[in-house]
């Protein structure tokens, strides 16, 4: 039986031990995940004690105003924008590195679909042509724009001489998000509201969503995370080449249909539901190739943990550096996320897709 060049047997247990590890790494990584909620419940402009955060989550209703404060501030506010970095984080992680896989190109991301410039275009287009200003009006509308797009980029790249080539996938898409910019500036332009709707959308945050958007986005996540899970063995196997994977008993593109859905789910879901969370899904699939090697099994997992960490880092430390005021959490993405992934690459410690 055939095995991906991550399982190839090693002498002595050698796979078994490096299972061991790369599960208690996981765990390891769940467990400060964890631990950064529980900051991000505590931290903000008003900065609360253990015990406020447990007053605030599981207490009755009290007539201490004082209490009935922090129980708003906790469950309204903190509650919410923690779950929402946690879901999006999770599935711009995994769908950076499901891109990478199906593309073999190791500076993808979820934008090489048009996702994020399909979102764009829609939000603008919505809120210049219905006036809507409610996150929960116009999020439809992202996620509509973000799956059309990437049914077209996927759909013409499919066809023709080049037709499921990585290469022919990746000029699409380019193509696609360069036309659908220029379009969203040209109704953002020409409309005050939408271009001051996407000022604030685009700069991408997790504040100010409630869970009346957080659970129907959350519900297609689920559906991209599964999608994902049931390509992996394949996407082993695909990154051999396509002859390999093909002479393996591959349906080359059945697996690649499955692995495009998923990304459009996960990157249009969350982008619909935040804004565009620029080079997040690029940096942690680097990071968890580096950490786990090439099995996909092993890198997406840790990517999805290493993406929800990581964005939600970045919420707490926007929230710290300019109190009372706070910076987006796509903005301190960039931010640490660009110096960070260039030493990388200066050191030489990343490896290709």
């Amino acid at each position: 039986m055939s095995t991906t060049a991550a399982e190839r047997p090693l002498p002595q247990g050698g796979t078994q031990a490096r299972r061991h590890r790369r599960a208690m790494g996981l765990g390891a990584l769940v467990v400060i995940l964890v631990i950064a909620g529980l900051v991000s419940l505590a931290v903000g402009a008003r900065s609360l004690s253990p015990t406020e955060v447990w007053h605030g989550l599981f207490a009755a209703p009290d007539a201490d105003q004082r209490l009935t404060d922090i129980r708003l501030i906790v469950r309204t506010v903190r509650v919410p924008r923690t779950v929402l970095a946690v879901v999006v984080g999770v599935a711009l992680g995994v769908g950076g590195a499901l891109i990478q896989g199906y593309t073999r190109n190791p500076i993808a991301d979820t934008g090489l679909l048009g996702v994020n410039a399909g979102a764009s275009f829609a939000v603008v287009s919505a809120i210049a042509l219905f006036g809507f200003t409610n996150p929960f009006q116009y999020v439809w509308f992202a996620f509509l724009g973000a799956a059309v797009a990437g049914v077209v980029v996927f759909g013409v790249s499919s066809i023709g001489r080049g037709a499921g080539n990585p290469l022919t996938l990746a000029l699409v898409g380019q193509g696609i998000t360069v036309f659908l910019m220029a379009m969203t500036t040209a109704i953002s332009l020409s409309d005050q509201k939408a271009l001051n709707a996407l000022r604030f959308w685009n700069s991408g945050s997790v504040a100010g969503v409630g869970f009346d958007v957080i659970w129907p986005v959350t519900a297609f996540i689920a559906v991209g995370l599964v999608l994902a899970l049931i390509t992996l063995p394949a996407l082993n196997l695909l990154n051999l080449g396509d002859d390999v994977a093909r002479g393996l008993g591959v349906n080359i593109a059945l697996s690649r249909t499955i692995g495009i859905v998923a990304i459009t789910l996960l990157a249009g879901a969350a982008t619909a539901a935040c804004g565009p969370i620029a080079f997040l899904g690029l940096m942690v699939a680097h990071v968890a190739r580096y950490l786990t090697g090439p099995d996909y099994r092993w890198l997406v997992p840790y990517a999805g943990v290493l993406g929800a960490l990581i964005l939600l880092v970045c919420d707490i430390v926007g929230r710290l550096v300019v109190r009372p005021g706070e910076l987006d959490s796509g903005v301190v993405v960039a931010l640490l996320g660009a110096p960070f992934f260039a030493g990388l690459v200066w050191r030489g410690k990343f490896k290709s897709a």
